[in-house]
């Protein structure tokens, strides 16, 4: 970190505070500036405070706030369950947004994995912008998505809203999915940090590259590094889609970290028209995965039904995206 002061500042106190706590401070003078250059891990340092220092005119982080998500992965294959990860790139998830019954689940998870799905997503627990829109089956959802992903050798995945729910979602589910409302939820961040179940961490649609990535070092500073990034799209002024899909932010986390990162394309799109093209897009960019919704009636779903692609659209949808596997 470099601290860049006025020459006329107190940088002697600033600098004994500094060695006191535990940093090597060098000082350069230059022109009508004295730049402090601390050595040590400085991601504790809080700029916003330090910036407070009479004198202080910029703060210049040498290096990312985050020191477990942009390291090499040192702990072996990824395995989800008896799987390696790896083995399943680019990982394809799909399903229905909500879980609505144990037969339309069912019927899904038998069409997507015929279509070449890895995993089974379904909400059971759903956060809806309204309180009167429809809010999952909770607990029954769950295990009617367990079974289903069972059934057809699929994994599972569903969002979890609160900590206190942790238990039954390990009993239940192979993933456990944050969503973007919950991206900086940090109690929930924490308890899943402790869970040895891999986690799904969306991206925030208001939130930036690095602020996902903190909320990812949160889980790995607790102890969980079996993390996958999902890039969902942010909200800007652009009315075309619900949100604008941020390709080159899936690049910037994947340069940044060894962790996987997969685009969700249905909720940015917000329209099943856009999936198919932001999809192709996504792995030919290098994306590691998609998540898709997928439902066999969205004219009847309770939830999302306009982005969601009927399951031949879905099948089409995969076999078009061999070609762009192959040039990723």
């Amino acid at each position: 970190m470099i601290i860049v002061m006025e020459k006329t500042s107190d940088c002697a106190t600033l600098e004994t505070y500094l060695t006191e706590k535990g940093y090597e401070v060098h000082s350069l003078e230059g022109g009508d500036e004295i730049l402090l250059h601390l050595i040590g891990d400085t991601t504790a340092l809080e700029i916003q405070s330090l910036s407070s220092y009479e004198g202080v005119r910029k703060i210049v982080r040498t290096k990312a706030p985050y020191r477990y998500v942009n390291k090499p992965r040192t702990s072996g294959p990824f395995l989800i369950g008896e799987r390696r990860l790896d083995d399943m790139l680019p990982l394809y998830i799909a399903g229905p947004c909500s879980v609505e019954s144990k037969e339309q689940i069912l019927h899904i998870a038998e069409k997507v994995k015929e279509a070449g799905a890895h995993a089974l997503r379904g909400g059971a627990f759903k956060p809806r912008s309204s309180p009167h829109s429809f809010q999952g089956l909770h607990k029954e959802g769950l295990q009617h998505l367990k079974s289903a992903a069972k059934a057809h050798g699929l994994l599972s995945i569903s969002e979890i809203v609160d900590k206190e729910d942790l238990p039954l979602f390990e009993d239940t589910v192979d993933i456990i999915q944050i969503g973007a409302r919950n991206m900086q939820n940090f109690s929930l961040l924490k308890a899943l940090g402790k869970s040895s179940k891999p986690v799904l961490l969306k991206r925030g649609f208001a939130n930036t590259v690095e602020e996902w990535l903190l909320s990812a070092e949160y889980l790995m500073m607790h102890g969980n590094d079996k993390i996958i990034l999902c890039e969902r799209g942010i909200r800007t002024f652009e009315p075309s889609s619900r949100h604008t899909l941020d390709l080159g932010g899936m690049l910037a986390a994947k340069q940044t970290t060894h962790l996987p990162v997969i685009v969700d394309p249905s909720h940015a799109a917000g329209d099943y028209r856009l999936v198919e093209g932001l999809s192709k897009a996504s792995i030919a960019a290098g994306a590691d995965g998609l998540m898709i919704e997928v439902h066999d009636k969205p004219f009847q779903a309770l939830s999302d039904g306009a982005q969601s692609l009927k399951p031949k659209r879905f099948a089409k949808l995969i076999r078009s995206l061999k070609a762009f596997e192959e040039h990723n």
